[in-house]
């Protein structure tokens, strides 16, 4: 069979040409073919929903258990009576708010939708796509389409047509190029047969944006481990192993650092590796494919299934792939990675604590870390690691020297007077010179904290939160003083003028600018460093057994 190609990347082209082409993939769903067809999520492999020998067609092509029911896509809430029966309110409050959108809701069927699709279960799993390619192609057929991921069933879905063409090329009769899916993982499937709702696969819609509509809802077992054998699927993507490439898989889930950390200590020469942005460069032995950077999950849940597919042309014979916590998109994410492993799953040490202190000079950081060492914290200090760096890092040195001319001597020393004297005179360069440092600091910090056994760390950092590295912190505190106190503090420490005292603390950010970015504050009014430095050993301590209590929860309830 020659798979047909219909390139509708460009929907601002010729509109009788782009007409032409989706009324050609509508008739080939109406005359029982199967398309590949794009949307927000991943590519769907589709046929005529309510035709039963259209649909064996999907499973044939793809090699996908027969149990397995099927997601119908419509154009919206008003084609769910056609093909739902007893549809709840609810169903169009969802409807409303999420749709066109990547949410699946399981409803009773009515008689008209054939066993084939819903694998003989008396519901059946719906969505609105958004994607207006898919939307017309739905409206011009004028029949619901049932389709999976238009992959090889197991393999990793498939984000873009030439995906689709490399599992499925000759054995469908067409590919509808509508550009890279947006959201990259599965839609969301909740149960609307039952109170409370629950949900059977997390997926591009969060769980808890879900739950700020609706109210509570049930995580399913299938969620975080596999089914047992015998039991029926209600959904897909609850029952077999999915998302998987040749190699086997192993999940390492807990902090990013400290499972970057137990994938070093596991890797092999043959290893391949599935980390964030950040810690790649840990890993220069091992091919690695990165997730994207911590914080941004939405980069990640469009990489994941890339990052998947593109070992199988590779040679490597084992996967190590970091996970991403369970918040938002991350409980989508690291489902996909848990099922393409088989559930092979290793949870790092989550007994670790990150905790950032800033704040302004003389307020008494110094009592605060000795107070912190005390407790056997380790305690990364970014402003000695700054002037390590500038001895060792070639990189951190060639930037400087580059936008700073002149910042070093013929001796390759840096000129500190010269190059405080320019940015202490004027702010952006001030800027410029603290953006440049936190871009080869914050890594160098990440690799310490993986490479490190302790359980317990401080960070301190004057330009902690400016920098980026509040992101490594279980926890920031700022640590403030009464400003008569602090000009007292520093002439005494200093020994210079009062005048110069206020100078130096006008120069930098005030009391309240820590206490509004800061999670906590640890403020210093006591009448020695002795009393203020027990104090803050309290502080502390309480801290970081809330920390761990908090994660001891947490895991608790995964």
């Amino acid at each position: 069979m020659q798979t047909r190609y219909f390139d509708l990347r460009d929907t601002k082209g010729q509109q009788k040409e782009i007409e032409d082409k989706i009324g050609a993939a509508a008739k080939i769903l109406r005359d029982g073919g199967l398309v590949g067809i794009p949307t927000e999520t991943v590519y769907g492999l589709g046929a005529n929903a309510l035709d039963g020998t259209a649909v064996k067609r999907i499973f044939e092509a793809k090699g996908r258990p027969q149990d397995n029911p099927l997601i119908i896509h419509v154009t919206g809430a008003q084609w769910l009576p056609r093909y739902c029966a007893d549809v709840p309110p609810l169903a169009y409050v969802l409807a409303r708010k999420f749709w066109p959108g990547p949410l699946t809701m399981i409803l009773k069927r009515r008689p008209i939708i054939p066993d084939e699709t819903t694998a003989g279960l008396d519901t059946v799993a719906v969505r609105c796509p958004n994607h207006p390619v898919t939307l017309a192609i739905i409206r011009e057929a004028g029949i619901p389409i049932a389709a999976p991921s238009a992959n090889l069933s197991g393999r990793p879905s498939c984000t873009t047509a030439q995906d689709v063409l490399e599992d499925m090329d000759g054995r469908i009769s067409g590919v509808v190029d509508g550009g890279p899916c947006a959201v990259g993982v599965e839609s969301t499937i909740l149960d609307l047969t039952c109170d409370p709702p629950r949900l059977l696969r997390p997926g591009g819609l969060p769980l808890e944006d879900l739950e700020r509509l609706i109210g509570k809802i049930d995580v399913d077992k299938a969620v975080n481990g596999a089914l047992a054998e015998g039991e029926k699927p209600k959904a897909p993507g609850m029952k077999y192993r999915h998302y998987a490439p040749k190699a086997p898989v192993t999940v390492i889930t807990g902090a990013p650092e400290k499972s970057a950390q137990e994938i070093l200590r596991r890797v092999g020469p043959t290893s391949g590796v599935i980390c964030f942005e950040e810690f790649a460069d840990l890993f220069r032995e091992q091919e690695v494919h990165t997730l994207g950077p911590v914080g941004d999950k939405l980069v990640q849940a469009q990489r994941v299934f890339d990052a998947l597919r593109t070992f199988d042309t590779s040679d490597v014979t084992e996967i190590f792939a970091q996970c991403p916590d369970n918040r938002g998109l991350g409980l989508a994410i690291g489902n996909r990675l848990k099922k393409a492993a088989g559930f092979h799953v290793v949870e790092a040490d989550s007994e670790r604590v990150v905790l950032g202190l800033t704040g302004g000079t003389g307020a008494g950081k110094s009592s605060a870390l000795r107070a912190i060492r005390s407790l056997g914290v380790e305690v990364i200090d970014c402003d000695a690691l700054y002037h390590e760096m500038l001895e060792t890092c070639a990189p951190l040195r060639d930037e400087i020297g580059v936008s700073f001319p002149g910042a070093f001597d013929a001796a390759g020393q840096l000129d500190r007077r010269k190059l405080g004297q320019e940015v202490f005179s004027h702010k952006d360069r001030l800027e410029q010179l603290n953006g440049i440092v936190a871009r080869h600091l914050v890594p160098e910090v990440r690799r310490r904290l993986a490479a490190s056994e302790s359980k317990i760390f401080a960070i301190d950092a004057i330009n902690l939160l400016e920098g980026g590295l509040d992101q490594l912190c279980d926890r920031t505190i700022a640590v403030t003083a009464p400003l008569e106190l602090r000009v007292r503090r520093i002439m005494a420490r200093d020994n210079i003028t009062e005048q110069y005292a206020r100078l130096r603390i006008s120069a930098q950010q005030p009391d309240e600018y820590y206490r509004g970015k800061c999670d906590c504050e640890l403020n210093n009014a006591a009448d020695t460093a002795a009393a203020f430095e027990m104090e803050a050993r309290e502080f502390f301590q309480r801290l970081i057994d809330t920390i761990k209590e908090e994660k001891a929860h947490g895991k608790q309830g995964i």
